[in-house]
């Protein structure tokens, strides 16, 4: 029997599952993790509360099991970074979060470089991703220590090693997509040649061993958040998509052994290795879903999220929101862009605005859907999807009527927690098979379509017609 301790440090909380062999969740704790957003797109987090978060929660679901664990496994963020003294494990700047726009200059410095570092990596050049910001860390903030994503030190502080794992690595801008490894060019080129850089390990690798939890025991299959998900949610086939609703929205479709460039905009990147075999994915943003629902919150328009599908109208009245509160992402990969109200009088009341912006981002997702659809050459059928937002009907059920296709939720709130537990349970026994790593499941509610295709087509037209507004005026300023 193999019991597992699996850690999601994500942007707004930190949560451990104790899971044993079967699937049963023994052992839950959840801890908030709150991001401060600043003036000028910045967005932090202090890392000693990521760290004690990730050590309270780990003890305290596995004081909740009641029962020893047989391995550690961590999800993370995946794009956000810190610089930290690799001699004692003390930060020397904030974790710069992966929705913070202050490296935009420096990508608009490198833009002349954009076609190649999109050949190289399969990454779109945007802030989004991690060197920009530790390019940032270095100009601004210290020359010191190392600088690396969040899951480099957290693993430090439990193991002592100096490892990031494939998938996190893959989302760098310096990172070959084809083989995985860092690119020495790609790394002058943001200005990060010297920099020392963990060791890169596969997801069914052993990084290390921790103390930090009870025992000695191993940490194995690091990952990151998002490809944790579209493993838990069984997408091992190419064309299989899933979406989490988390403090963004993240649309993943597995593309098979292919290392595979968009041609649409979307970013490519390792989904996960195992037993010497890469599989990829192609995936799209949504940069503000439960941060929305929190801006919501903060303006007095809800209370809770649990609130959402009570407070929104049955029909927004021509009233359309682009929840572009973080910038655009794929197509548009506007980090500039702002977000905007549109149809509204004196009639629209705070169900009309709620409603919107649910909309809003349901309808970045069928943008996303109709991306990955192109690269793909056929249709998704299905979309599995997963994330606390998944609780709202209203919101679900706008993603099915515009996508105009099957969505089916997956039936617990631990995908990514769960799709690490495969990973290590892949480490620990050579002999088992990724497929059977993963628990099966069954969806626990599913939506269908509603609207009809002109309906849906029209409303995209408007929502589209929007964002070119959008886009306009923030250009004109």
């Amino acid at each position: 029997m193999t019991t597992v301790l699996a850690i999601d440090q994500g942007t707004s909380a930190t949560k451990a599952i104790v899971v044993d062999a079967g699937g049963e969740v023994l052992g839950l704790a959840e801890l908030p993790v709150r991001p401060s957003y600043l003036p000028g797109g910045g967005v932090e987090q202090d890392p000693r509360e990521l760290l004690d978060s990730v050590l309270d929660a780990g003890r305290q679901a596995v004081a909740r099991a009641g029962v020893p664990v047989d391995a550690v496994t961590l999800a993370n963020q995946g794009e956000t970074v810190l610089a930290w003294d690799p001699a004692t494990g003390t930060p020397l700047s904030p974790a710069v979060v992966w929705q913070d726009r202050r490296s935009e200059g420096i990508c608009t410095e490198l833009g002349g470089s954009a076609e190649h570092i999109a050949a190289t990596t399969g990454l779109v050049l945007d802030p989004y991703f991690s060197a920009p910001k530790m390019a940032w860390l270095r100009r601004n903030v210290t020359r010191e220590g190392v600088v690396t994503t969040s899951d480099s030190w957290i693993v430090h502080h439990l193991t002592g090693e100096f490892v990031t794992d494939v998938a996190t690595a893959s989302r760098s801008l310096v990172t070959r997509l084809d083989d995985g490894e860092w690119d020495p060019e790609l790394l002058e080129l943001f200005g990060l040649g010297t920099e020392p850089l963990p060791r890169i390990v596969s997801s069914d690798e052993v990084a290390g061993h921790t103390s930090a939890f009870g025992g000695h025991v191993p940490v194995a299959g690091l990952v990151v958040d998002q490809q944790a998900a579209l493993l838990a949610e069984n997408c091992l086939r190419a064309g299989e998509a899933k979406c989490t609703f988390g403090t963004g929205a993240f649309l993943l479709a597995n593309t098979g052994a292919s290392a595979a460039r968009s041609t649409a905009g979307l970013a490519a990147s390792i989904a996960w290795r195992v037993r010497g075999e890469t599989s990829y994915c192609f995936d799209g943003q949504v940069y503000t879903a439960a941060s929305a629902v929190r801006w919501l919150q903060d303006l007095g328009l809800v209370r809770t999220a649990a609130d959402l599908d009570a407070v929104a109208a049955g029909d927004a009245e021509g009233v359309l929101c682009v929840p572009a509160l973080a910038g655009l992402a794929a197509p548009w990969w506007r980090p500039d862009a702002r977000a905007s109200f549109s149809g509204m009088t004196l009639s629209t009341g705070p169900g009309h605005l709620v409603l919107a912006v649910l909309e809003g981002i349901a309808a970045q997702v069928a943008e996303l859907g109709d991306l990955v659809a192109a690269d793909l050459g056929r249709p998704l059928t299905r979309l599995r999807v997963d994330g606390g937002l998944t609780r709202s009907r209203v919101l679900m059920q706008a993603v099915a009527d515009l996508m105009r296709i099957r969505i089916d939720v997956y039936p617990s709130q631990h995908a990514t927690p769960m799709g690490a537990v495969a990973l290590a349970r892949t480490a620990l026994d050579p002999s088992l098979s990724l497929q059977d790593a993963v628990n099966a499941w069954e969806p626990s509610t599913t939506y269908e379509p509603r609207w009809s295709a002109d309906r849906a087509a029209d409303f995209r037209s408007r929502w589209r017609d929007a964002v070119a507004t959008a886009l306009t005026q923030e250009a004109s300023q």
